[in-house]
């Protein structure tokens, strides 16, 4: 186990290098820069269009309202990445790593936006088998670029290693609600194994109607009780700030369990936990997004504003500051789910660590049924729209359920490290797929802002821009 250990860890710096992050970072500013930085300045229109019609079933052809199509997007983001993430960010790379954090997710708005409207223009929609649009990876190999063998081989590594990433969701909730509550492991993971089944057996939408109801509502008192803590810390905010940013840039010393950290280290764990909790760059966008009924794929792709904005900026800013405001990391010796549950506890006494415990334990809920609608297309593509594909739903639901519940006690850095050697593998294949449709991105891009959205507002009424290659198949066959 050590030795494994040992070749994740080397793995993990070596993907999460300094040419990972160049190229991550780098293609945020490209994209950026080519939109205009429209994703970030336009917020006014972008909050309109997004969380300002959160009841709005939506015009055009798809599954579900935008609205839902982002919160089953949510359930990925927020999760324990905002919280044991940022966590474990913190320790390994101290309070620097949040500003890193912030670059990643300012930028990661472009780059977001790409994968929802990649799976919103390859997507197919499945009559036979679950009357369904979807879209992953695989499909878009399949339908832009034409790589079918490539695309069953995604498929199946996509399947296969997926469920593994939600070991650290696991072993976040389980070290909590021990914090928290002193409840046993095995009580809590028999919990979440038999609440998930339960959830995902209903499909996507079942899925998405809980999620849009569970995920706003803990983000919300989630925010309350973090500002709290930053209001009754008031005093302490300027000297917070001053060394997050002087972190950033400057190594930062050892002080009681906390054993010091380079400015290379604030780099990499600030730009892997903030792509891992805001998922800009690892193609889940694409297919949460792709199942959205909306009249043109840009006007979907502004959740990647939203969901960035509300998951990084906001909540993992939130548990940052309450770590350091508390100086939890500096005196407890934790890491993971574990020390923000100390550090609310710090804050507020016993009823601070309870409520992080449920906290932790929603948002990895969500975030655990999340991902397994993601990690379901990939098994939906490689059986096709068949009765064979709508009999294996049930055989993967177990299968996916499996490394939750049983290697839930692993060490928490040693599944860090694992999900994020995948989500590097993600990334990458994120970027090829960004970077060979980028003339049909910018054609979307530039066909809303310049055509689509001028005839709306002028009071016209154009045709929804809508895809399904499923149809375009038929065409051709």
């Amino acid at each position: 186990m050590t030795s494994i250990t040992d070749f994740l860890y080397w793995l993990d710096d070596l993907l999460w290098g300094t040419p990972m992050i160049v190229i991550l970072v780098g293609t945020g500013i490209f994209l950026s820069i080519r939109f205009g930085f429209r994703y970030q300045r336009k917020i006014a229109f972008n909050f309109k269009n997004t969380y300002a019609k959160m009841f709005s079933k939506g015009e055009g052809e798809g599954t579900i309202s935008g609205f839902r199509a982002a919160c089953t997007a949510l359930a990925n983001t927020i999760g324990t990445g905002n919280i044991s993430g940022v966590a474990t960010a913190i320790v390994s790379g101290g309070p620097g790593a949040l500003v890193w954090m912030w670059v990643s997710a300012f930028f990661g708005m472009s780059t977001k936006a790409c994968e929802i409207i990649i799976g919103q223009r390859y997507r197919e929609r499945y009559k036979k088998s679950m009357d369904e649009y979807v879209c992953d990876r695989s499909f878009v190999m399949k339908n832009a670029f034409g790589w079918k063998r490539g695309a069953v081989v995604l498929a199946i590594f996509c399947f296969l290693f997926g469920p593994w990433t939600c070991c650290v969701q696991t072993e976040a909730v389980t070290s909590s609600m021990q914090e928290g509550f002193g409840l046993s492991p095995l009580v809590t993971v028999i919990a979440i194994g038999i609440t998930c089944l339960l959830t995902i057996w209903g499909g996507l939408k079942r899925i998405s109607a809980v999620m849009s109801k569970a995920v706003p509502i803990m983000a919300v008192l989630y925010v309350i009780a973090g500002l709290g803590v930053v209001i009754l810390n008031y005093q302490q905010i300027p000297a917070v700030i001053a060394l997050i940013f002087k972190s950033a840039f400057t190594p930062t010393a050892a002080a009681g369990g906390f054993a010091g950290a380079t400015v290379r280290d604030a780099v990499q764990y600030g730009i892997a936990r903030g792509v891992y909790s805001n998922d800009a760059g690892t193609g889940y966008g694409m297919i949460a997004h792709a199942s959205a009924k909306t009249d043109h794929p840009v006007r979907q792709s502004l959740w990647g504003w939203g969901e960035v904005f509300l998951d990084t900026i906001v909540i993992c800013s939130i548990t940052a500051f309450t770590i350091i405001i508390t100086g939890s990391y500096v005196s407890s010796g934790a890491t993971s789910g574990a020390l923000t549950t100390i550090a609310f506890r710090n804050a507020y006494g016993v009823l601070g660590g309870r409520f992080t415990a449920i906290a932790i334990a929603i948002f990895a809920w969500t975030t655990i049924i999340g991902m397994y609608y993601t990690c379901e297309k990939s098994v939906n593509y490689v059986f096709g729209d068949t009765a064979t594909n709508r009999k294996m739903m049930p055989v993967y639901m177990i299968y996916y359920l499996v490394p939750c519940v049983i290697f839930y006690n692993i060490q928490a850095d040693t599944l860090w490290a694992f999900t994020d050697i995948l989500s590097a593998a993600y990334v990458i294949i994120t970027l090829i797929f960004i970077y060979g449709k980028r003339k049909e991105i910018f054609r979307l891009f530039d066909d809303f802002w310049k055509r689509y959205e001028p005839a709306k507002e002028r009071g016209e009424n154009p045709a929804p821009v809508t895809f399904d290659c499923s149809e375009q198949e038929e065409e051709h066959a």
